[in-house]
This record gives structure tokens, sequence and C-alpha cells, in this order.
């Protein structure tokens, strides 16, 4: 990967938990590292393929000043995030902030924070079988489409499945969406949380019906297991109603535990 990098840049700010810290302010130093592809740029010397530097300081310089928080790691992460969301070509960043004047009683040169932040590549499930199934799962796709954090980039066609388990109960449409995502597994997981809620999602069956399901399927390359989140979803290699439309926008993404792509295992899966 290749970088863009602005180096100790000085800035003026109001950060810190003390009053004085807050009214008078004090200067801080900011470095970035952003990751960025620039064999474009660096083949057709056109400004509009580089990501501008100077667009970048000044960003740091009017966020740091317009804003007030009592942590430098509240500020590493906003600036890691402005960044981010303000410059397409930016594919991650790393954000150090120094503060050459903290306010203690030790000699010191200065402190600092340091934060890696990165766009997430995710594959999600989505699946209804009770009500208008198509406007919930549409539905899902605007709330997860209407936050800045999250940008969707591929949705399959909804397809007509039959339900699975013991429970008797209506078809099910099925689909999948990739997306980028800035948050967390953690975070994603509870805003799928908040899109069930809205939609009125009760767990009273296990397997039975619902007005949404949105699971997370792949995140990057990730294997994780917590008592709330397993990853990838350890269900998703044998169920054809996750793969078939899996397989439409993401064929070639590799499955991190048994190395195959969407697409080998859709084939066995069919067979």
């Amino acid at each position: 990967m290749d970088y863009v990098s602005v180096k100790r840049l000085e800035v003026f700010g109001s950060h810190g938990v003390s009053r004085e810290e807050n009214s008078l302010g004090q200067k801080f130093v900011v470095s970035v590292d952003m990751e960025v592809n620039t064999r474009r740029a660096g083949l057709s010397d056109a400004l509009e393929d580089a990501v501008n530097y100077a667009d970048v300081a000044e960003l740091i310089c009017r966020e740091t000043k317009d804003h007030t928080f009592q942590l430098i790691e509240r500020l590493a992460e906003h600036l890691a995030s402005r960044i981010l969301l303000s410059f397409p070509l930016v594919l991650g960043v790393s954000v150090e902030v120094e503060k050459p004047w903290a306010p203690i009683h030790i000699p010191l040169d200065t402190v600092s924070v340091k934060i890696y932040r990165k766009w997430h590549e995710v594959c999600l499930g989505l699946g209804s079988n009770m009500g208008d199934r198509r406007a919930n799962m549409n539905r899902a796709l605007e709330l997860l489409s209407a936050d800045k954090n999250n940008e969707v980039v591929k949705v399959s066609d909804y397809i007509e499945t039959k339900p699975i388990g013991d429970v008797e109960q209506d078809d099910f449409l099925n689909g999948a969406i990739l997306m980028r995502t800035l948050k967390s597994p953690e975070e994603l997981l509870e805003q799928i949380g908040e899109i069930e809620s809205d939609l009125k999602r009760v767990r009273t069956v296990r397997w039975g019906p619902r007005t949404i399901d949105v699971d997370i399927l792949l995140y990057d390359a990730e294997i994780m297991e917590t008592e709330n989140l397993v990853i990838p979803h350890p269900e998703m290699c044998r169920r054809m109603f996750v793969l078939e439309p899996l397989n439409q926008i993401a064929p070639y993404r590799l499955h991190p535990v048994c190395k195959k792509t969407v697409r080998e295992i859709y084939e066995k899966n069919k067979k």
C-alpha cells in the first residue's frame, strides 16, 4: 500500500479536562499517514487523481479549532473519521495527536495518542417473512445507508425461500448486501439490533417468523467469536438462501476459515 503523509502539523485547539485548557487553548501537533493507491496519480500527474495534502492539513486545522474535547483520544478519533469521510481515495489512516504542554508536574517532551482506522468491507444477509417483506428489507437497507459511517456498495436480488426448522411459517424473502463501514464488528452489531428493533423484530422462537433478520456474514478477513457475535457467520456455508444472493454480489470473497470463495461454496452446495 502507498501512503500520503502530513507530519507534525502544529494546530491550535481547546482540548483538555481543565477549564483553563478549554478557555485559553494550546498547541497540538498532528501527524497523519493515509493509505492511498497513488498509482493513478503517479501516471496521470493530475491533482484530481490524488489526495490533496493541503486540503487534509486545512481540515485538520479547522476540525481541531472548531471542536472542544476533553481527551486527545476523542480528537484523534474525530480527525480519523473526518479524513476517511472527506477523502474517498483514503482507505485507511493513522492519526497521532501530540500534546506538548500537558498539565502534569513532571518534566516531559510531549504526550500523544496514535490510532489507526480504516474502511472495512462487510457482507450482510437480510431476511423477512412477516408483513410487507420487501418493504421491511428496503427499510433496513435505508437505515444502514442513512448512517454516514456506512456505504452500501452492492445489493443482491431478493429471492423467495422456504423456511428452515420445525416452525410452521410463511416463506422468506432473502438478500445480501456488500457494504463498507467505519464501524467495528461490535458497533455494527449494535446498529443491527437497533434496526431490528425499529422494524419490530421479536425473538420468541428460534428460526421462527420475523419482520427482519440482519446477519453479519463476513467482515474483512476477520475471524472472531464472542458471547454475542461469531464471524464468519457459523451457518452461512450450509444455507443456500444465504449463499445464492451472496454469490451475486461477492462471488470471489474468500471465506477466512474454509479458505474457499463464496462461489466455490455456493457451487458445492448446489450439487
